[in-house]
Parts: C-alpha cells; structure tokens; sequence
C-alpha cells in the first residue's frame, strides 16, 4: 500500500507547473474575466483540461469558482480539491 502511495504521489510531483504555464493554458476570455476578479482579491489557482475545454480554477481566500472556456464565470462550482 505505501509502494502505491508513493508512485501516485511522485506521478503528481512529475507534472507540477508554475503559475506562468498555468496563465498560457488560459483562453483570452479566461484572462479577461481573471482579470475583472482579480480586483475582488481573486488568483489563479490551476488550469485542468475538459473536454469541453480548458477551466481556470481560481480562489479568494476559502471561496473556489471556475472561469470557463468562453469566460463563464462559475461562483459556486462542484470542485473537490484534494
């Protein structure tokens, strides 16, 4: 079980990127709802890809919410971080 842990663990740590590489996974409508957030105290957090597309996970203190592809911004979404 620890051998298990350990290779899911080491995986993750492979394929961490910098907030830089996570900012270019963004579409332009992406960077500009961010951009209209970030005066709320908003930041991008990470980007995960969808098959819809890519979605910005960003945050403000506790609160999570999502920016979709096309700048959707979702307040509440149905994220569960780890």
């Amino acid at each position: 079980m620890t051998q298990v842990a350990y290779q899911i663990n080491d995986r993750r740590n492979k394929d961490v990127l910098n907030h830089d590489e996570h900012w270019d996974l963004t579409t332009a409508d992406q960077k500009l709802a961010l951009y209209d957030l970030h005066r709320y105290g908003y930041r991008l957090l990470f980007v995960r890809h969808m098959p819809r597309g890519p979605v910005a996970v960003i945050c403000q203190q506790d609160d999570i919410a999502a920016i979709y592809a096309d700048g959707e911004v979702d307040l509440r979404p149905q994220i569960i971080l780890r």
